[in-house]
């Protein structure tokens, strides 16, 4: 039984083959939960986890959580209806803590392995939204989860054609695509588009291509 009423069925049929991580954005987890499961405030997600690794479960896996919002991934829209939304209790500026990274890994392996779900499927809200989102932030550690196969990073390629290398990895056309990329793959990088982020890029679209 769900904890949020903010959830409806699946749409079309779809099932879920992405997860999206989230940050809260408020002060406190309880306050984070209490929010995700109000009537009124039309949000869920499906898993929230506080900073001390406390995981809670608020809406069943098989149903439609309210979590990603308008958004494009892999050139579909209602990414809801195809994911899994995991809300971290953080306040958007702070350092993500040592238990709720572990909880968090340990709850995408579940998560991955009930739903055939590959490292490739794990994503951030704002690689599906850049023009709405940021989260789960520059402080957020991609690279931890890749090591242990829970999501991706790249390799350096051959510098390409950018945009071309991030719509072919699931990305959609956007005027913050930069923006979007660097959040996840080059927090602190600043300035206009250069080499690094072409090669990363390139490397991105070859690991796709070699999944």
């Amino acid at each position: 039984m769900s904890l949020s009423p903010n959830h409806g069925p699946r749409r079309d049929g779809a099932r879920p083959e992405v997860i999206v991580l989230h940050y809260t954005a408020m002060t406190t987890c309880e306050a984070a939960r209490l929010r995700l499961c109000d009537p009124v405030a039309e949000v869920s997600a499906h898993w929230l986890i506080s900073e001390s690794g406390e995981t809670i479960a608020l809406v069943d896996e098989d149903r439609r959580a309210w979590h990603a919002g308008a958004g494009l991934w892999q050139g579909r829209e209602d990414v809801n209806s195809r994911s899994i939304g995991i809300e971290l209790a953080n306040d958007g500026a702070s350092p993500f803590p040592e238990p709720q990274m572990r909880a968090l890994e340990d709850l995408l392996r579940e998560i991955m392995t009930r739903w055939q779900i590959g490292p490739q499927g794990v994503i951030a809200h704002s690689d599906m939204a850049p023009e709405r989102k940021t989260d789960p932030g520059p402080r957020f550690d991609w690279r931890r989860l890749a090591r242990q196969g829970l999501s991706v990073w790249p390799a350096p390629a051959a510098p390409a054609d950018f945009e071309a290398s991030l719509l072919a990895f699931g990305y959609a056309p956007s005027p913050r695509l930069l923006e979007a990329f660097r959040l996840r793959f080059r927090p602190w990088a600043t300035g206009p588009l250069d080499d690094t982020d072409r090669a990363l890029a390139a490397g991105l679209d070859a690991g796709a291509r070699a999944t």
